[in-house]
């Protein structure tokens, strides 16, 4: 914190704030922001986070810290309609508050927008004191443009810019070097091993039965796997256990907040807690276990799943382990989006003995953005915009194409509380209002349209229109694991 504050007094530019797990980097990140905004008279902070899961409560926490009228929170789960939100809801449309805390999506997607209503917020970017929290989930797909639009901001728009995280993505090479003003951590090495709390075993190859076996003999664990399929058929070989949870993004997010609350309640009591997850559990959300076991990924998904093992550091660091292990070829589920990051994981492994140093996550991620290539801006977009004259850029495809959630889901409303039934009331009364939409979004579970295509076939799905549809068949939606379907090939588990 004091060293956040001391370099804070220090000139504009892009800084890289690297902060293990548990060392308290949202507060000292935010007065870092707010010395600095005080030395260069900047008129606003705005914290960029990848998540709406983690929003809230950081928002929370500036509010506590600066007061209420201070922060405005601008994310798709945050509704202000009605006569006595006025005057957040036109907060919201231009940003008119000391501090913002948004998402990657709002932020970015605004400043390559050509809509009038998104656009109008873009003049009190300037000037400002932008914070990127947990940095390493930049998008991938569109890493360039991000890259470019925060480095234009900080040359030609009086913006300072701090990436924050445990795992820092390694940008240095793709900013301009004359605006990267370092790191604020005075000794990253050391703070790393001040903070480490638990103990990493790559424990290789490891079958389905292993893993269960060992589960069953856990107290409170956290398993981590790389797919919902997978994810639904180990919760489904350790459901008759005690204490034993699911946790996806097949679960609507109000069904995740209500798990979330019965897991805490778990741990902290003492009691005994499994909980079996997709990587939704390993960014900023606020538990602690025993033991993790991490399924090969990502080493920044690896890092971050084991902040989640003795986070509190009531334990001993070698006493909190945090397992490493693959499947089988034959056990192994598909999934296409993590071939590379785990491709490169296993050369890390391979080269360093310990894969959470600053040297093998900086290694870790130059080599996934050299093999990534072109992929970095998979649409083109600075091409687009560095090819045009000023008079010729086309502003409304590229806003199209900018697009960091990809349009190819369907939302399902899932109907299971006395509210989601009023919602359902109002959806078929043709009541589409921004607050009705918001609160629906709170009780809805988005598919792959192929997914999507397949309970349409089974007569599964009430389709009111584009944007929504109802699931019809009660029971592929339980309490313990969400909407029962197949992920990956897109079938449907019927009773």
């Amino acid at each position: 914190m004091k060293e956040c504050i001391r370099t804070g007094k220090k000139e504009q530019g892009i800084y890289h704030l690297t902060v293990p797990t548990g060392g308290g980097k949202t507060i000292s990140s935010m007065a870092f922001a707010l010395e600095h905004a005080v030395v260069h008279e900047l008129k606003r902070i705005i914290y960029v986070i990848p998540y709406t899961s983690i929003i809230e409560q950081n928002a929370e926490v500036f509010r506590n810290i600066l007061g209420t009228d201070q922060v405005l929170e601008h994310h798709s789960n945050a509704e202000y309609d009605g006569d006595e939100f006025q005057m957040l809801r036109l907060a919201t449309e231009n940003w008119d508050k000391p501090v913002v805390v948004t998402t990657n999506v709002q932020f970015f997607e605004s400043l390559f927008a050509n809509k009038s209503s998104r656009c109008r917020k873009l003049h009190n970017i300037a000037g400002s004191v932008l914070i990127f929290d947990e940095a390493q989930m930049l998008p991938f797909d569109y890493l360039l443009p991000c890259v470019k639009v925060i480095e234009e901001l900080v040359q030609n728009y009086g913006c300072t810019a701090v990436l924050c995280t445990a795992t820092q993505p390694s940008l240095q090479e793709l900013f301009l070097s004359k605006i990267i003003k370092g790191e604020i951590c005075p000794d990253v090495r050391k703070q790393f091993l001040a903070f480490r709390r638990s103990h990493m075993v790559i424990d290789r190859e490891l079958d389905k039965a292993s893993l269960i076996h060992r589960l069953k003999n856990e107290h409170q664990a956290l398993c981590i796997l790389n797919t919902r399929d997978q994810v639904q058929e180990i919760y489904e070989e350790l459901c008759e256990e005690e204490g034993v949870f699911h946790l996806s993004t097949y679960m609507y997010p109000e069904h995740r907040r209500r798990k979330l609350q019965a897991i805490r309640a778990s741990l902290q009591a003492g009691k005994r807690c499994l909980v079996i997850a997709t990587s939704l559990v390993e960014a900023g959300v606020d538990l602690d276990f025993e033991t993790v076991y991490r399924e090969l990924a990502g080493l920044d998904s690896m890092i971050q799943a084991a902040g989640r093992c003795n986070r509190e550091g009531k334990r001993e660091a070698e006493e909190s382990l945090v397992h490493i292990f693959w499947f089988a070829k034959e056990e192994q589920k598909r999934n296409d989006g993590l071939k590379l990051a785990i491709r490169v994981s296993e050369q890390i492994l391979e080269e360093y003995e310990d894969i959470t140093s600053p040297e093998a996550i900086e290694g870790y991620f130059k080599r996934l953005h050299y093999f990534q290539g072109d992929s970095l801006d998979k649409k083109g977009i600075i091409k687009k915009l560095d090819e045009q004259r000023i008079d010729t850029i086309p502003f409304a495809s590229v806003a199209k194409e900018f697009q960091l959630i990809e349009n190819d889901t369907k939302a399902i409303f899932i109907v299971d509380t006395p509210e989601a039934v009023g919602l359902k009331d109002q959806l078929r009364y043709g009541i589409r209002s921004r607050a009705v939409m918001r609160a629906v979004g709170r009780y809805s579970v988005n598919i792959y349209e192929k997914v999507y295509g397949n309970l349409l076939a089974e007569d599964a799905l009430e389709v009111l229109d584009e944007q929504i549809a109802i699931l019809k068949r009660a029971e592929m939606y339980t309490e313990a694991e969400g909407l029962k379907v197949k992920a990956e090939r897109g079938d449907a588990v019927f009773f």
